[in-house]
């Protein structure tokens, strides 16, 4: 599961943690913690509905701002948080852990819309991550990245498509670096291989504005991205919409294999 919490703090007193319970997943990651260590209490951290047992994170060092993590009911045998860029690891962007030949990792690339040098950033994200993608598909290890991309591919993944051709999030360069990375990249959209045609049901962030969730004027920017063995492992997709947590709903996959 993955699931961009707009704070976990927010997210807690929402239920988040009860309707994870329910749900009983193997492996939950999560973005924009806007925490610190400091702040998080002992159900954050270790929650009874992943098994108690601690989970693994990136803070950022602004306080307040962005943040991930990645709680799951086996224990890693190794996890690394950032991936060696200092201006975005310094965001908190990052969190990746191995599980036998599987490798889980937890995304929240930035977001360009707040302002110009936003998006500029934005752009040097991509451009440094790729390099990243491609050593960890070289690598031969089976590997799903989780997470909140920020991008919307196509015209079928956001409701007002039209209306965001100049806007951040579904900008020509971000669409060509996406689909450069399902391409030639070899990585799978996990959710769109599932459900080539779905467009409503597929969005995962509304706008705060306007009534946009209630009317369903949605993007899909929250994605699980994987290498082609474990994609074609994948039986079921969905986002869960029926309680809300955040501005974000939760993408859950169900894959069919044993984590060691």
């Amino acid at each position: 599961m993955s699931l961009n919490l707009n704070g976990i703090r927010s997210a807690t007193t929402k239920g988040v943690w009860d309707w994870v319970a329910s749900e009983s997943p193997d492996m939950l990651c999560v973005q924009e913690l806007k925490a610190q260590a400091a702040d998080l209490d002992a159900t954050m951290r270790a929650p009874a509905a992943m098994g108690g047992a601690d989970g693994h994170f990136h803070y950022a060092l602004k306080k307040g701002y962005s943040g991930v993590g990645l709680y799951a009911r086996r224990t890693p045998a190794r996890v690394i948080t950032g991936f060696g860029v200092q201006e975005f690891d310094d965001e908190g962007r990052y969190v990746e852990a191995d599980f036998g030949d599987l490798t889980v990792i937890s995304l929240y690339l930035p977001s360009g819309s707040s302002a110009p040098e936003r998006q500029e950033a934005k752009f040097r994200f991509l451009d440094r991550f790729q390099p990243h993608l491609a050593a960890l598909r070289a690598s031969g290890r089976e590997i799903v990245v989780c997470g909140d991309w920020n991008i919307a591919h196509q015209e079928i993944d956001l409701k007002n498509w039209k209306g965001n051709l100049k806007n951040s999030g579904f900008l020509p360069e971000e669409r060509a670096w996406m689909t450069a990375l399902l391409g030639e990249g070899g990585w799978v959209d996990v959710y769109r291989t599932l459900h080539p045609d779905a467009t409503e049901d597929c969005y995962t962030w509304w706008s705060n504005r306007g009534q946009a969730r209630a009317k369903n004027v949605g993007w899909r920017i929250d994605y699980q991205i994987a290498t082609p063995g474990i994609a074609a492992k994948a039986r079921a997709a969905r986002v869960y919409k029926e309680v809300r947590f955040s501005d974000h709903a939760p993408l859950i996959v169900d894959y069919d294999v044993d984590i060691a």
